[in-house]
């Protein structure tokens, strides 16, 4: 069992995080085996969007059971960790942005700044959240990878204006 997780852990996200520079993938793959090493269990879901490559993990196949994601922006290259049900959590430390229905994120800038200790405590609540949203326990998967969309175009870079000389 430990073979198979270790061998998904290395595929997956991998194709999908080509177009972006070293950094983004380091961090992207170090939250990956962040959240693995908590919920070995789950899904994880991917969304090759037009705007953002997003990844999120969920109990079964479902968005709507998704308890945690990461998101990297195309044009911004910003990296959320979020979850998806953000609002129905707390947050005594006031660390989550949004202001929508549903969705927490923090930026993720870096490695040793994200916030492990207190991320894993929102993790906690937010997979027993999910976890309650299932109604049917037949739903529950585990361990799958499964790309659920690739959008065929994808938004490009903004390309510098060029200066004209006077």
């Amino acid at each position: 069992m430990i073979f198979f997780y270790e061998q998904r852990r290395h595929q997956g996200s991998f194709e999908f995080l080509k177009p972006f520079d070293k950094e983004i993938t380091e961090i992207v793959f170090w939250l990956r085996e962040f959240i693995w090493d908590l919920y070995p269990d789950s899904n994880e879901l991917i969304y090759d969007n037009y705007n953002a490559l997003a990844v999120g993990w969920s109990p079964t196949d479902r968005v709507g059971h998704t308890f945690c994601s990461i998101a990297v922006g195309r044009t911004s290259k910003n990296i959320h960790f979020g979850f998806y049900w953000g609002s129905e959590i707390s947050d005594p430390e006031k660390k989550l942005i949004g202001q929508g229905n549903q969705y927490r994120y923090i930026l993720v800038k870096s490695i040793p700044e994200f916030p492990k200790t207190y991320i894993k405590k929102l993790l906690k609540e937010a997979y027993a959240n999910s976890m309650a949203r299932v109604k049917d326990k037949k739903q529950v998967m585990q361990g799958n990878t499964i790309t659920k969309s690739i959008s065929a175009k994808k938004r490009e870079l903004k390309k510098k204006p060029v200066k004209k000389k006077k």
